[in-house]
Formats: C-alpha cells, sequence, structure tokens
C-alpha cells in the first residue's frame, strides 16, 4: 500500500520538537508507527522530496533518517524505489543481566488468567467434548451450547436475545473484521469515536475505508455530530461501555437519542467491568438494529480467542457466506468452555473487579505522587486511564521510555492524523507495587525528555 506524504506528515505529528539532531527525530518517530503498527508492513513511503516538502524540512534529512532505518532493518531500500517498511530479521534479543530484563509493559490493557476457573471451565468443556466428535468440526456460525450461552447472557441484561441472532468468532477484533468485509467497500466512510481502539483503526484502515472520526471529549459523545457524520457514511463503530481508551460511559439519554442511519457496531467487550456503577444497559435496547460485537478477552483472559456478533440472522447469513475466506470457524473446545464461564456468569467476578479498583487506586495515587501534573479522570469502569500531559510530547516519551524500564502507548496510536500527542493510556491491570514502579520510571523518562538526555536506565529488580 502506497502511502502518500501527507498521510504520513499527518501520522508524525510534532516529531520536530525535542533534543538531537532532526533526521534521528524523525527516524525515531517513523520506528515507532512501525512499532505500534500504524505503519504496517509493506507500506510504501513517500519518496524523500515529496516527504519533505510535505514536512517542511531538507531532503537530507528525510534521506538520513530513511538510510537509519534501513541500516536497524526497519526499511527496504533500493534504487530509484521507493521505501517500504519491514522489521528486522533477527529476534528481539533475550534478556540477559545486563539489559533491561525487568521492564514493565504497560501498552498492554488486559487482564491475568484466573487459574482456577479456566481450568475447571476446560476439564468441564473436555468432559463435553466427545458428543461433538462425529460431527466435522467446522461451524461458521459456532456450537449451539456456545450460542444459547451468549443469548442468555445478552438475556440477563435485558435484552432478549435468540441463539439465532449469535455468530462465534475468533475475539471481538476477528467480529470487527468479519463486519467490516461484508459491509464496508473501498473508499466507503465509516464514523469512529476518536480517539479509539487501536486494532479498530488498523482494520478499518487495511479495508480502505475512509475514517470519520467523531470526538470523545472529558464530556463524552455528542449526538449532533455523531448524526452529521453518520449521515453519509457505510458503518459507525463506537464504544460506548467503558470506551477504550477513555473509560468514558454513554449515558443512558444519549443512547436513547442517538439513531444513526448506517450500519452500527458496538463493542461491548468492556461491558462486565463495571466498578463504581451498575453495568450498562445494552445499546440495542434504544437502537434495535444496532450490532453488537463482544469477547471474553476483558472480563476472563485475551488468551481464550472468543468473541461473537449479535445480530439479525439474514446479515449474519451474509458473513458466514464470506467468512470462509477468512477462516473456517472457531475451535471446538474454546466454545465449550467460554460456554461454561458464561453460564456461571463468571465473567463478571466480584472479586476481579475489586482488585480492579485496588489497583486503579494504587495507579492514581502513584500518578499523584510522580507525575502530579498529568491530568488522568476517574473512570467508572474499564482498566485504563486516559491522561493528558500539559504538553504534546507522548509519541517522543514512548521512543524513550523503555529505556527507563517502561513501555507505553502514546496517545497517537488510538486516533488518526497524529492527534491525541499529550494524552496516554495507562492500565491498571497490574499489581499496585508493579504500577508504582512504572509510574516512578515514567517520571523518570519525562525528566529526561525535559532535560535532553537518553541515558539508558537499569532497573532495579521489582520487589
Amino acid at each position: 500500500m502506497k502511502l502518500g506524504s501527507h498521510t504520513v506528515a499527518g501520522m508524525l505529528g510534532t516529531w520536530q520538537e525535542g533534543p538531537g539532531p532532526a533526521h534521528r527525530r524523525l527516524s525515531d518517530r517513523l520506528r515507532l508507527l512501525v512499532l505500534d503498527g500504524r505503519l504496517t508492513l509493506g507500506s510504501v513511503l513517500p519518496s524523500e522530496r515529496d516527504l519533505a516538502a510535505a514536512l517542511g524540512t531538507s531532503r537530507t534529512t528525510i534521506g538520513a533518517a530513511y538510510r537509519t532505518l534501513a541500516e536497524h532493518g526497519y526499511l527496504t531500500t533500493r534504487d530509484r524505489a521507493r521505501a517500504t517498511v519491514r522489521l528486522p530479521d533477527e529476534a528481539p534479543p533475550q534478556p540477559t543481566a545486563h539489559t533491561n530484563a525487568g521492564t514493565i509493559d504497560l501498552s498492554f490493557a488486559a487482564p491475568p488468567a484466573p487459574v482456577e476457573i479456566l481450568h475447571a471451565a476446560f476439564a468441564a468443556a473436555l468432559q463435553q467434548l466427545p458428543r461433538h466428535f462425529e460431527r466435522h468440526g467446522y461451524d461458521r456460525h459456532g456450537v449451539a451450547e456456545l450460542r444459547q450461552a451468549v443469548a442468555d447472557w445478552h438475556g440477563r441484561r435485558g435484552l432478549p436475545t435468540s441463539p439465532g441472532q449469535i455468530m462465534i468468532t475468533n475475539g471481538a477484533q476477528h467480529a470487527l473484521s468479519l463486519l467490516t468485509r461484508t459491509l464496508v467497500s473501498p473508499r466507503d466512510k465509516v464514523l469512529i469515536d476518536h480517539p479509539t481502539y487501536p486494532h479498530a483503526i488498523k482494520t478499518l484502515a487495511e479495508a480502505r475505508a475512509r475514517l470519520v472520526p467523531v470526538a470523545v471529549t472529558s464530556s463524552g459523545w455528542d449526538v449532533e455530530q455523531l448524526h452529521a457524520a453518520g449521515a453519509s457514511a457505510a458503518m459507525a463503530y463506537l464504544i460506548p461501555d467503558f470506551h477504550n481508551p477513555t473509560g468514558l460511559c454513554m449515558p443512558t439519554d444519549v443512547r436513547h437519542n442517538l439513531k444513526l442511519t448506517c450500519p452500527t457496531v458496538i463493542d461491548e467487550t468492556m461491558t462486565d467491568l463495571a466498578l463504581d456503577e451498575p453495568s450498562p444497559e445494552p445499546f440495542a435496547l434504544h437502537m434495535p438494529a444496532a450490532v453488537s460485537i463482544g469477547s471474553v478477552s476483558k472480563s476472563i483472559w485475551g488468551g481464550l480467542r472468543i468473541g461473537w456478533i449479535r445480530a439479525a440472522p439474514s446479515l449474519l447469513e451474509r458473513i458466514a457466506q464470506a467468512r470462509p475466506a477468512m477462516d473456517l470457524g472457531t475451535p471446538v473446545v474454546e466454545q465449550l468452555a467460554a460456554a461454561v464461564l458464561l453460564n456461571k456468569h463468571q465473567t463478571r467476578r466480584p472479586p476481579a473487579l475489586q482488585e480492579l479498583k485496588t489497583q486503579r487506586n494504587a495507579l492514581r495515587r502513584a500518578l499523584n505522587d510522580y507525575l502530579p501534573d498529568l491530568h488522568a479522570p476517574q473512570p467508572t469502569g474499564g482498566m485504563t486511564l486516559w491522561a493528558t500531559f500539559p504538553a504534546p510530547f507522548t509519541s517522543r516519551l514512548a521512543t524513550i521510555a523503555p529505556d527507563h524500564g517502561v513501555i507505553i502507548a502514546a496517545g497517537p496510536r488510538f486516533g488518526i492524523g497524529g492527534a491525541f500527542e499529550r494524552n496516554i493510556r495507562l492500565p491498571y491491570t497490574l499489581p499496585p507495587n508493579q504500577l508504582t514502579h512504572a509510574i516512578r520510571r515514567l517520571a523518570a523518562a519525562r525528566q529526561a525528555l525535559s532535560q535532553g538526555t537518553t541515558g539508558t536506565h537499569r532497573p532495579a529488580p521489582i520487589a
């Protein structure tokens, strides 16, 4: 896929700011875009001349940045051909006593596995498995047991649902991919929250959709803007339940007043993670035609790749016809295990939710102690804070943070056009002591950035 110079310039954002030579700042920012997945593998970058014109800098700077990336394996370059994005051939070095083996990764918002209930669920699934042996094992819609369990899960939330309205997928991301493949053609407009889930941006961008972002601000969603943007859209993708990354929950009156005319996909992955209020009511209560997608990746474990689509049977049949081009179905054992978990109401476990609240409180205390000027509103659910720095530098901060023992997801990863350089998503899915260490290290990285120093920090072992 060829990328235009203005597209890349928008993704780079405020790359000019910071210490060091311009070509180094530019190569660092481009490398971060590759590692974040915003510059996809195989993408063809603009020519040196075109990118220099778009960025208002010299062709020498662009050439030096491209050569630096090529030397480190992030670009393929040839005479009379544009540079192509790649990854280094060498595997990343394994941690040793001389490297940052204790690095804390804050780029993932995912819970640890609940070992006991997972063991029990898979043990029960293995007992049920033999009755499926006489079947071929390929089921585009999913096994009956899990479709019924998902339908019952919706019913317990006040949304009557039949198994015929459910298709099982390999996670919510897969569900969105199937819907995008069915509903969106190249150059179609797709309405999205802004910011939003980065892998959704990637899925829609790879479908060559034209993304229409509507801001999710500290005060929430703007119904008039959503209606205006959705009028010409082929699809909308929204996260009203403990929105990723902001943690906001769409109020009932907004749900009631929002009547989009385009097919509307509602991501309910975070629905069961209400911490300070009851779980939100299903969006489809107010917009019956809405398509709901969900999974157990946040409420149970990301390694259990089970998700679903709730939609009209006619749409599910269209998806089923297109699905073999992507996959032939979801593994049976995992489906049976997920059915056990849903039937036992284990996607909403009070002890796990209380642990999330404890970790959220620990993260906020650490921010107050080490980064007091970082504004981070407390969400009422989900598993992340959406924090705002006084100045736009989080891409540069993400570049040097690993040298200080912490990995972060900078704000532009959650938007388009280089937006959200003042923001950072901070998950509270780690134990309190690790969160405290992580924020202390992040503060050290921020100080190094402000002082123009880049010396590698060797973190002490976590107690």
